[in-house]
């Protein structure tokens, strides 16, 4: 197949398994799973940018993610007023202490020569800002999560439209990137990796434990949303009527209005990105990345500052990726840090981009797609597999293993597929021109 018909015919295939979803299934699966391949697609963009345009190894997607879904909390949800006034400007008082800590320390070392006498004050400029910002954050916090603790506990967002809170993520995600990098960006790919896999868990922890901040594993419910509620339209003679008209069961309809709503917003975030990636990848400076990718010594050499071009793509990329937190999170309606799983999940998007095409932009995103199809058709196809090569077999504890164990042909799956695409097409399904 010609390169230029090669990416035409493996969308439309795609979209042929969505279609054959649909009409086997139903509509309402069909576009659940699309929904969610539009934000793992978006995802894997963001990680093509880091890996495919600068060779940066970086296995802490979902820690960018999940402050993305922060974010959709921080802005969207509405400030829980008794929280606010029972330690919130403690709260706050408490983090701008110890962040004029740090800042203090940074200072002091950038004015003091080398030496001992530069440690010691340091030091003592850390713990001491620690211990004072200890004494009036705690106190604060464990007054805010007193409040209603089965219902709030915690200090709310700011109360805006939930799409604001899409832009705001990628500069959340885009920031946390920048401090990383500053730190990490200098270590060997492998170290890297480590590293960026263990702020990934730093961030979900705090997620998890800050339930002034996100009431924990609480979960966070109800956020709002950009489309409308399937009650809503219900509550529409007209919607009703028209429905009933047309011959289609109102609820069905609803639910499949909404995420067709879903879909059309998501569908525009993933062109703009796609079409800003795109002309990042076909310009000068798309070029100088790849140059830089392929060989730093030889770049370096020709006068480009590769520590600041690797900055900038790491924090261009993690935005992405935040902006799809967001997107997940307004679409599952809550945020609940216990579902971001970094080894997981970073694996998964992982597999996209190496499946799509490591890169290139269209092949993440068809990688996105894919694999999310994949992931979540894969277990009810090994269900019906199973039950199929065991029915010969006598009921005992055998078969009963054998029918328990379609939960894990997802994963077996993903490395089968990851085999068979490096075998036969290592550069991707869509490869980089």
């Amino acid at each position: 197949m010609s390169p230029a018909l090669r990416a035409p015919v493996l969308f439309a295939a795609m979209a042929g398994l969505f279609l054959l979803t649909g009409l086997a299934q139903s509509w309402n699966v069909a576009l659940t799973i699309l929904n969610m391949g539009l934000v793992s697609a978006i995802v894997a963009l963001g990680l093509n940018m880091q890996w495919g345009y600068a060779g940066l190894f970086n296995i802490g997607v979902m820690g960018f993610v999940a402050l993305g879904g922060l974010a959709a909390v921080l802005v969207a949800m509405p400030p829980v007023a008794e929280a606010w006034a029972a330690g919130g400007a403690g709260a706050l008082l408490g983090l701008a202490i110890a962040a004029a800590a740090v800042a203090a320390t940074i200072l002091l070392r950038a004015r003091m020569a080398r030496g001992w006498p530069r440690a010691l004050v340091s030091a003592a400029v850390l713990v001491g800002g620690y211990a004072v910002a200890r004494a009036v954050f705690l106190p604060a916090t464990a007054a805010i999560e007193a409040v209603n603790p089965a219902a709030t506990g915690y200090l709310g967002g700011l109360g805006l439209p939930v799409l604001l809170s899409w832009p705001v993520a990628g500069v959340l995600a885009a920031g946390a990137a920048w401090i990383i990098a500053k730190t990490a960006l200098g270590l060997r790919s492998d170290y890297l990796a480590i590293a960026t896999l263990g702020i990934a868990e730093i961030i979900i922890a705090i997620l998890k434990h800050e339930d002034w901040l996100t009431r924990g594993v609480k979960n966070v419910a109800g956020l709002p949303r950009p489309v409308p509620f399937e009650v809503d339209l219900l509550r529409d003679p007209g919607f009703v009527a028209r429905m009933q008209g047309w011959g289609v069961d109102p609820v069905t309809a609803a639910s499949i209005t909404v995420k067709l709503a879903y879909a059309a917003l998501f569908l525009a975030v993933l062109a703009i990105l796609l079409w800003l990636a795109e002309r990042a990848l076909n310009s000068p400076w798309g070029r100088m990345m790849r140059a830089i990718r392929d060989n730093e010594v030889a770049a370096e050499a020709m006068g480009k500052d590769v520590t600041r071009r690797h900055l900038q793509i790491f924090v261009l990329g993690a935005a992405v990726m935040g902006v799809a937190g967001a997107m997940m999170t307004t679409l599952d309606g809550q945020l609940t840090p216990g579902a971001y799983q970094p080894l997981r999940f970073t694996f998964l998007v992982w597999v996209m981009v190496i499946v799509g095409g490591s890169g290139n932009n269209w092949g993440a995103v068809l990688g996105g797609f894919l694999i999310w199809w994949l992931w979540v058709m894969v277990e009810p196809i090994g269900v019906s597999a199973l039950q199929l090569a065991t029915s010969g077999l006598p009921d005992g504890p055998l078969k009963a293993h054998l029918l328990d164990s379609a939960q894990h042909m997802r994963l077996i799956a993903m490395g089968a597929i990851l085999l068979v695409v490096l075998r036969f097409s290592p550069r991707g399904l869509i490869p980089e021109r």
